[in-house]
């Protein structure tokens, strides 16, 4: 398990209000992952240095954010090659962009104890070896097995959306 703590926050909002603390980010996160009707959208670098984006499943466990892709994907060979990448999403109160590099997981217990997190929020996931199958995924996932990555964070921003209100950058420290 990952305790992540901000080693720095700084206020981005030019109107007065306090910085966010992390536990909003963080709690919502754990709150609604994998049961809410959340998109992840990662970004990672092609090899000529242009930009892919694409929405993924991704659920955040002992703080810290999985996500799943095909071996074949664009963004799996670019995380291959560089595993810098950013993450964006809306939760409830807050649009919130996690910044980090994503590395695929291979201990087989991890990539069950996820499986099993993902069923709980209706996608039936099952653990085979270090990837998952499952009778179905998102078109963008490429065919299975699917690879599980995590991310480690290095800098998140969060910009609430119901007060209080704000804008806040974290950092983190490097493991």
């Amino acid at each position: 398990m990952t305790d992540y703590e901000p080693t720095t926050t700084r206020s981005l909002d030019r109107y007065g209000n306090a910085p966010l603390p992390w536990g909003r980010a963080r709690d919502v996160l754990a709150a609604d992952t994998p049961t809410a009707d959340l998109t992840f959208f990662v970004a990672t670098v092609r090899p000529d240095g242009r930009p892919h984006s694409a929405g993924v499943g991704a659920v955040w466990v002992d703080d810290t954010l999985y996500f799943v892709g095909g071996p074949g994907t664009r963004r799996s060979r670019n995380l291959a090659a560089n595993p810098a990448c950013s993450i964006s999403v809306r939760l409830r109160g807050l649009d919130l962009v996690l910044e980090g590099d994503a590395h695929r997981v291979t201990d087989v217990d991890t990539v069950a104890r996820l499986a099993e997190v993902y069923r709980s929020g209706g996608w039936p996931a099952e653990a085979t070896g270090d990837a998952l199958t499952a009778p179905f995924s998102a078109p963008s996932a490429g065919p299975p097995p699917w690879h599980l990555y995590r991310l480690t964070l290095r800098r998140a921003v969060g910009v609430a959306s119901e007060e209080p209100h704000g804008a806040t950058c974290w950092e983190f420290a490097r493991d």
